[in-house]
Order: C-alpha cells, then sequence, then structure tokens
C-alpha cells in the first residue's frame, strides 16, 4: 500500500526530502507557513538551490506525487525539519530556541493516529524526544502505546543532498523498540546506508557531537592561520607539511564557520552543562573571533592602499554564503564581514553567484568587480571564483589563507 508522508518544513532538508521520497512512491505533502514557498513548488520549481533537486521536484509535482500547503493533514507518516537555532540570554551560552519545532507538533498532533509515525529530523537538544512525547500526549490524547515517535536527524551535506539522503547511514532513536523499528522499516525504502539503532537521547547527542567534533578541528586550523600571520608563516604550507604526518590531518583555515549546524550545534552541547564543555565553547570563540579577525585584515589593508593612492578605494568581496556553490547564507562568516565593511563606510562591491539580489546591498558580476575594484578578497571559494585572471597588484595577499 502506498503511504502518505507529511513532510512540516520545506528548507534545505525538508524539501529535498519531500522531493525524494516523492520521487520513490510515497504520495507526499510539504507544509509550509511561507506562502510564497508553497506556490513556488506547487508550479514545479525550487527556492534554494540544490544539485539536481529541481527535476525531482517538477517531475513529483507533474506527477501528482507531491503537493504542497499551509496546513497539515492526515497521514501515515510525519516528518518534522524546521528550523532550530539559539537565542542569546544572560548567560554566556546562547539557548536552543525550540519554538518552531514545538509549533510544528502542536500542528501535526491533532492528526495523529494509532500506530502513526512521528519522525524529528531537526536538530534538537538532549532529551528533546521525550519532552516532544509529553506534549504529543497530552494533546492527541492518544495512549502512550500507540505513539510511535523516532529521533532521526539529517546528516546531509548541501550541494549534494540527494545523494547522501539516499547513501549516508542514519541514526535512529525511537522512544521504544516499536518506534525504532517502524522508523527503521520506512527509512529501509529509500536510504541504502546503515540504520542505526539507538535510544532518542543518544540520536540526539550523536549528531550534536559530529558538528561539535568538526568545529573544534576547524577552530584549531583557523587559530594556527591568525598565529602563523603573526610569525610571518605560510599557514597552507605549513598545514600540507604537517600533514604528511601519518596520524595528523590538519583542516584546511577559512573565513569562520557558518551554516546551520556547525555553527549552531555545539551551543546545544554547551548550554547542556557550562562548567564541563570548555573545549566545545572555545571552539565557537575562535571560530567566530576568525571572521572579526579577516575584517581587521582587510580594514588594515584597505587603510593602508588609500594612503598610498591618496584617495577613497573600493573593496571587492567574492562570496556570500557560508560554503561554496550554495546559496545559503544562514549564520555566514563572510557575510557577516561584507556588513562588517560596509557599516565601516567601505565602498564594498559584492558579487554572490548564487543569489539573484539581496536587500541589503547591491550585486555585481565577477568581471564588473575586477574592472572596479581596488582591492578584492575572495571570502567563499564558488566555482565561479576558480582560475580568475586577478590583477596581482589588486588581490590580498592573504586571501588564500582565508578562505580556501
Amino acid at each position: 500500500m502506498i503511504k502518505k508522508v507529511c513532510v512540516v518544513g520545506l528548507g534545505y532538508i525538508g524539501l529535498p526530502t519531500a522531493g525524494l521520497l516523492a520521487s520513490k512512491g510515497f504520495d507526499v505533502v510539504g507544509v509550509d507557513i511561507n506562502e510564497k514557498i508553497i506556490s513556488t513548488i506547487n508550479k514545479g520549481s525550487i527556492h534554494i538551490i540544490e544539485k539536481d533537486l529541481e527535476e525531482v521536484i517538477c517531475k513529483a509535482v507533474n506527477d501528482k506525487k507531491l503537493v504542497a500547503q499551509s496546513q497539515p493533514c492526515e497521514a501515515d507518516i510525519y516528518m518534522i525539519a524546521v528550523p532550530t537555532p539559539f537565542r542569546k540570554t544572560e548567560s554566556k551560552i546562547p539557548q536552543p530556541d525550540l519554538s518552531f519545532v514545538l509549533k510544528a507538533i502542536r500542528s501535526v498532533a491533532p492528526y495523529l493516529k494509532k500506530n502513526n509515525l512521528l519522525i524529528i529530523e531537526s536538530t534538537c537538544p538532549i532529551g528533546s524526544t521525550q519532552k516532544i512525547l509529553e506534549s504529543i500526549k497530552k494533546i492527541s490524547k492518544l495512549d502512550e502505546s500507540d505513539i510511535n515517535i523516532a529521533y532521526c536527524p539529517e546528516r546531509v551535506l548541501p550541494g549534494n543532498i540527494l545523494y547522501e539522503l539516499q547513501n549516508n547511514d542514519r541514526v535512529i532513536g525511537g522512544i521504544s523498540t516499536k518506534s525504532s523499528n517502524h522508523a527503521k522499516s520506512f527509512y529501509s525504502q529509500f536510504c541504502s546506508g546503515e540504520l542505526i539503532i539507538t535510544d532518542s537521547k543518544t540520536a540526539e547527542m550523536v549528531k550534536l557531537s559530529e558538528n561539535s567534533f568538526r568545529d573544534v578541528n576547524i577552530a584549531f586550523a583557523n587559530e594556527l592561520s591568525m598565529l602563523c600571520d603573526t610569525v610571518d608563516v605560510d599557514v597552507h604550507e605549513l598545514v600540507a607539511i604537517a600533514n604528511r604526518h601519518p596520524r595528523v590531518n590538519i583542516l584546511v583555515p577559512g573565513c569562520g564557520v557558518g551554516g546551520h549546524c556547525i555553527a549552531v550545534d555545539p551551543w546545544f552541547l554547551a548550554s547542556q552543562d557550562e562548567d564541563i564543555t570548555k573545549i566545545i565553547q572555545t571552539a565557537r570563540i575562535v571560530n567566530n573571533t576568525k571572521k572579526d579577525w579577516v575584517v581587521k585584515k582587510i580594514k588594515k589593508n584597505v587603510f593602508e592602499l588609500e594612503k598610498k593612492l591618496n584617495r577613497p578605494i573600493s573593496i571587492g568581496c567574492l562570496g556570500l554564503s557560508y560554503k561554496p556553490n550554495i546559496d545559503d547564507l544562514r549564520e555566514s562568516p563572510a557575510l557577516d564581514i561584507v556588513m562588517d565593511l560596509i557599516k565601516a563606510n567601505i565602498k564594498t562591491l559584492v558579487c554572490e553567484p548564487n543569489l539573484k539580489s539581496h536587500p541589503n546591498m547591491d550585486l555585481y558580476k565577477i568581471e564588473d568587480i575586477i574592472l572596479k575594484a581596488d582591492l578584492i578578497a575572495i571570502l567563499v571559494p564558488h566555482k565561479e571564483f576558480y582560475n580568475l585572471k586577478l590583477p596581482k597588484n589588486n588581490t590580498l595577499d592573504f586571501c588564500k589563507a582565508l578562505c580556501s
């Protein structure tokens, strides 16, 4: 029997998931609060940049396997894929904001029936799945034995989401053995990776730990790059030589850390216990500091050139997204850097080939920036910036160290 799936949240995870499920034969209802997104999807188009996704969505809509709407409906399986940002408080540790998740849960709870499956893919703090169970019990009036909830965090790389949704291993943390087996049966229909069953708390912590591990390693590379600048050492030569050691794998430094995972998830772990998460907190501080350091370096170069030329200059900034070849600006250090330069009244020309426009700045073609800018800083190494013939006298010498 063809099952009906209701996917709540049609963003960078929910939409590819909905498209993939539709392509595998499920009847899919996608739910979002943004009417523009709903309209775009129902026309067979997409509102984000993701490889091969538009063709999948177009076919799913034309085949009447996918429809987008503003409210949930009766279904066999419900998937929650809404954002989980953090909010700043009086504590130095930002706190997880579950308001979007809880709102989504409240929206589907009235439709839940005995033996339906509710899957949480949104990143959540440890213990959230159990709290969601208590909320569902109050709203739905179902007995606990009739409720199936599993926490199954997404673990995909933007730009390659459709492939990784099908091929990556998945962790499944059900509130019961029955819930876990139900979820495993569902994922096995479209995922060829290993499906690993554990409890909900472990599943929640797995996702947070994976991204915190990456954040710590990136912080080490970024700290090295700043130290190398101080002692006049080429950080890329340093990393290349150090990585020849059989047990060393230092990452390539960048201008900070962005995205809705690595820049956010470590705070979810740190918020569990401020006193014993010192390394995790320090990594966040280092990676946030890196973008401030980049701004200072750019300003220094700008002011030195203005003094040399005896006139105001313009700087071309290449890239706004948080990583190469996508349009995702969430927590992007490149965007923060550009906004800081604009606030400092530095004439800033911006190129972001994955965006048509931006509400706070004009976007330029790369060819125009090369002609007009006195300095150029490559903040994000998009494919469009490979092999650019940049004038040697107006490309910041430290770009490679900042932005690889």
